[in-house]
């Protein structure tokens, strides 16, 4: 592979990846919406068919379309590799009018931009490079439509495929400059407290406070959390009663929980199981858990991370690696063995808020970066 070669396709390749990145953004495609998820869907199974792309949907009745798109030799002995992303986005229906698509300041702004469909448009135009320079491999583009929440339909396809394949390179936006080789895992619980209700001025003694007890718990929960090893509890979400002068019969907290090591989460899950009320009249009921493993910086990841760092120095820039407390797709391939490499989307910042804007001039280097990975990744045994 020569790293020039992969760069100057990379720079004329600059105009195509504007114009595709614009329509996919222009497309809204928020998780609720189905049919949106759905069009976006179809603008980046036209955008592969235009590469060679093998095309298959797997339908589903609450979210949109999780798209599987194939590469390369349709046989093959040699096992894929997965570039792992998804369509779906935070931002409403409408956001657009508010937070237009526009090209300012040497950065493209615009909901969905940077979380993540620049990532799809750089995986993309890294397969257009390979083709142009007539290097065939099997590759599996997977962009699954409900990873903004949950990813509670696409986990299974997605670690079925990974399973499959001899490495995974998730296209999440990078960490700063860097890719990222860790993750933590995530886990929501939620406590809910049933009392008894009663006149807060005419039965005060019969009533039996939901919201007192469940205060009490809240400062419990929060106690769980421990720094050294990594692990955060957050009672995000609080609520409760019904009227100022009623003791209230419900109340509820939605708690987010970070782990850094999957031998955590038995310890985070026997810490709630083991909560209880102090007042026998309330009742307690905790659903909830751990939905996406920690992604560990093991061997295979570390290896993936040490070739995409000295093929960035032959292309002319430095690369490092980061761990995040965001979780992605990744976390559930990284749980299965199988190496893989996060980060590896856009430059950029404002995930998930009103600047959200990816650099411009980091878009070429990340394609030719993505394109190299590609080229010269060897098969797992």
């Amino acid at each position: 592979m020569n790293p020039n070669a992969v760069l100057n396709l990379a720079q004329t390749r600059h105009e195509w990846i504007r114009s595709a990145l614009r329509d996919l953004v222009l497309q809204e495609s928020p998780s609720e919406d189905r049919a949106a998820v759905n069009a976006a869907a179809t603008l980046a199974e036209d955008l592969a068919r235009g590469l060679g792309g093998r095309t298959r949907r797997h339908k589903q009745k609450n979210f949109g379309d999780i798209l599987e798109l194939r590469f390369g030799p349709a046989r093959s002995s040699r096992k894929p590799i997965l570039l792992l992303g998804h369509l779906d986005t935070v931002w409403p229906m409408g956001t657009l009018k508010g937070m237009p698509w526009r090209e300012e300041n040497g950065r493209y702004w615009g909901p969905g931009v940077f979380d993540m469909k620049a990532g799809i448009v750089i995986a993309l135009a890294a397969i257009g490079i390979l083709k142009e320079l007539k290097l065939s491999r099997p590759i599996t583009l997977l962009l699954n439509s409900d990873e903004e929440v949950g990813s509670t339909v696409s986990r299974p396809i997605t670690e079925k495929l990974a399973a499959a394949s001899s490495a995974v390179i998730v296209l999440e936006p990078a960490q700063g400059l860097a890719c990222k080789t860790a993750r933590k895992g995530v886990g929501q619980y939620n406590v809910r407290v049933t009392g008894v209700a009663a006149h807060s001025g005419l039965d005060f003694e019969r009533g039996h406070s939901a919201i007192l007890e469940l205060a009490k718990l809240v400062e419990t929960i929060s106690s769980f959390t421990d720094l050294s090893v990594g692990r955060t509890v957050n009672c995000g979400v609080i609520a409760g009663g019904t009227r100022s002068n009623v003791i209230a019969q419900n109340a509820y907290a939605e708690v987010d929980v970070r782990i850094a090591k999957t031998s955590d989460a038995a310890r985070v899950e026997k810490l709630f199981r083991s909560l209880k009320v102090s007042d026998p009249h309330c009742k307690l009921e905790i659903t909830g858990g751990l939905n996406r493993p920690p992604m560990e910086r093991k061997p295979g990841t570390v290896a993936l991370f040490k070739h995409a760092r000295k093929l960035a120095d032959e292309l002319g820039f430095e690369l490092n690696e980061a761990s995040t407390g965001g979780g992605s797709d990744g976390n559930f391939t990284a749980a299965l063995g199988i190496p893989t490499l996060d980060g590896m989307g856009a430059v950029g910042d404002g995930a998930h808020a009103a600047h959200e804007h990816v650099v411009i001039d980091q878009l070429i280097p990340r394609t030719a970066l993505l394109a190299a990975m590609l080229a010269t990744l060897p098969e797992r045994g």
